[in-house]
């Protein structure tokens, strides 16, 4: 029983089979959401309401489906709905209790604000008291000296004002000059005839004013419609002037199509020329050899096209048409930058992806390698939308023009998918290898661990720099490493002194690393060491001395005194700063 109890739990379970209809109704209930969003047009920023609104209503639609649960979803249904309401009303009250603390926080300094114009106003009515008593006291003595003058003319009723004194312009004694007078009334008569000639033409009867009115509307519209095309003229002068010159540097330059192609397209995206206007242009260039001429309009007409499926939004089609344009002239950084600039769309595939993917396809199709600037921007748009796969499926492919910033965006993408970390490390690896950037290749292989894979590559590659061999002990620090850099290695000379290699960490933080690396080597046995030291003909005997020395500052003692008695047995004599009793009779027994 218990046999049979076993062999059964160990049978694979088959999924369950969805009917046909229930395919059918899940098929229509995406096509419905997909739909529904791309005609509000919500983006990953897109409204919530706008969501929820959907969402609703598909669930509706399960509900009149399902008529076994229908008693159940309707529940939750309700009890969402009377959730997300609670959380709405929570909102308004939020807003309006937020807006009736702002009012209680600005109380203190609305106050203040009163009260501080309050002081102004009463400020403005002291000053205006002030004016109004000085006025009052003004027209006071204006009275009293009009009473003044009342009483003094009663009693000199002979006295009477000169009438000439109410001349405008004229004073007392020019009042009595005849001179002055005539001057005076030439000026007059002067001013009167300009008067009537300004009124004849300078102004028009207050009839007249709606349809001058209109008349200058209509010469305003003129002016404007006129400057309009002026400046469309000027333009098109520009784009002529600027097409004639692409046309003499094509002409003073290797003359090939290839070039025309590429300064044809570069005036198209950045100048926006019409087609009609570039192949005009190119009719009086090619008047002398048709083929070129018929092939140049087919790549104007190419563009055209890609342009179009473009603005429509079809990108997906226009990515394919761009990777399979004649000449590759869509195939560059402007196109890509082009479908960069569109960004992310909800529920779709992003279109500088599409791209990518229709330029790696048809590289590899054709089997003519992708340049490496887009193959770059390739790889780092698929690890951004954390497509792993398609990466590793360009890489193994062996199709692509590698570079040594792709490795690098491949090999920083370790760090942020840790679970296909090894993946990563050795998609970098093929790529640094591929593009000649040994030392990253081999670091590759330190990183997943293949110390002795990653000898053997350094071995096969032609002698690099000691700076590399640093750099690949910085960057993955570990006493294997630099054992198996310091030693022989299948017969083959060491890559780097043993002496030189301690030198150059002594005062770093790798220190550690070098000198377990002596303890081990010292653990050997003394030949072992001593070999490695006479054999080392790069380290001098003074950097073994500072080596030694280090030793001591960092209390090993017995390494020491192994390193001074091998150095001593070599140079005969050996001088160390010793300061401890147990150092000095360690000396004492070098001496003897």
């Amino acid at each position: 029983m218990k046999a049979a109890s076993i062999g059964a739990s160990s049978r694979p379970v088959l999924p369950p089979i969805i009917p046909e209809t229930e395919k059918e109704f899940l098929e229509s209930i995406q096509d419905y959401i997909i739909s529904e969003i791309e005609k509000v047009g919500c983006t990953e920023q897109g409204p919530a309401e706008e969501y929820y609104i959907i969402y609703r209503n598909v669930f509706e639609k399960i509900i009149e489906h399902v008529n076994t649960y229908k008693g159940i979803l309707t529940t939750i249904k309700q009890e969402y709905d009377a959730f997300i309401e609670a959380i709405k009303k929570g909102q308004r009250n939020a807003f309006y209790l937020h807006g009736k603390l702002k009012v209680l926080a600005c109380e203190p300094s609305t106050l203040m604000y009163y009260k501080k114009r309050i002081t102004q106003l009463e400020e403005k009515i002291k000053r205006i008291e002030r004016n109004s008593a000085r006025i009052e006291n003004l027209i006071q003595k204006i009275r009293t000296l009009r009473l003044t003058i009342a009483a003094d003319g009663s009693q000199n009723p002979t006295k009477k004002v000169n009438p000439a004194q109410k001349i405008p312009g004229l004073n007392l004694k020019d009042s009595f000059d005849i001179s002055a007078l005539s001057s005076h009334l030439a000026h007059l008569q002067q001013r009167t005839k300009e008067l009537k000639e300004d009124m004849l033409t300078k102004y028009i009867p207050l009839e007249n004013t709606v349809s001058v009115e209109k008349d200058m509307k209509r010469a305003l519209h003129l002016r404007n419609v006129a400057e309009k095309e002026n400046e469309s003229l000027k333009f098109c002068y520009y784009r002529l002037t600027q097409f004639a010159n692409v046309v003499n540097i094509w002409e003073n330059s290797d003359r090939s199509i290839d070039t025309l192609q590429q300064l044809i397209f570069q005036m198209i995206e950045n100048e926006k020329l019409s087609e009609g206007t570039i192949v005009s242009s190119i009719s009086s260039v090619f008047e002398r050899d048709p083929s070129k001429r018929k092939e140049a309009e087919d790549l104007i007409e190419y563009i055209e096209r890609f342009n179009e499926l473009f603005s429509r939004g079809q990108y997906e089609a226009a990515a394919i048409y761009a990777a399979n344009c004649p000449r590759g002239i869509l195939c560059n950084e402007e196109a890509l930058e082009k479908f960069r600039a569109v960004g992310p769309i909800k529920g779709k595939t992003l279109p500088l992806l599409m791209y990518c993917e229709a330029l790696v396809s048809t590289a590899i199709a054709v089997e003519q390698p992708l340049p490496t600037n887009l193959t770059t921007e390739a790889i780092k748009c698929a690890l951004s939308e954390k497509r792993l796969d398609l990466v590793m499926h360009w890489v193994t492919l062996h199709r692509l023009e590698f570079s040594e910033a792709a490795g690098d965006a491949i090999y920083k993408y370790a760090e942020v998918d840790k679970h296909n970390k090894s993946q990563c490390l050795a998609l970098a690896q093929i790529v640094y290898g591929e593009c000649g950037a040994h030392r990253k290749a081999a670091l590759c292989l330190c990183k997943q661990g293949q110390i002795f894979g990653a000898m053997d590559y350094l071995h096969q590659c032609k002698p690099l720099p000691t700076g590399d061999y640093i750099f690949l002990i910085k960057h993955c620090p570990t006493v294997e490493l630099i054992r198996r850099l310091t030693q022989e290695w299948n017969g083959q000379p060491a890559l780097m002194s043993l002496g030189e290699t301690v030198l150059s960490f002594i005062h770093t933080e790798y220190r550690s690393y070098c000198l377990r690396l002596l303890e081990e080597l010292a653990n050997q046995g003394k030949d072992v060491l001593e070999r490695m030291i006479v054999n080392d003909s790069v380290c001098s005997v003074e950097g073994w001395k500072d080596i030694a020395e280090t030793c001591l500052q960092t209390r090993r003692e017995k390494l020491a005194r192994l390193l001074i008695s091998v150095l001593a047995a070599q140079e005969g004599v050996v001088e160390l700063p010793l300061d401890d009793h147990e150092d000095a009779k360690l000396m004492e027994h070098i001496f003897m």
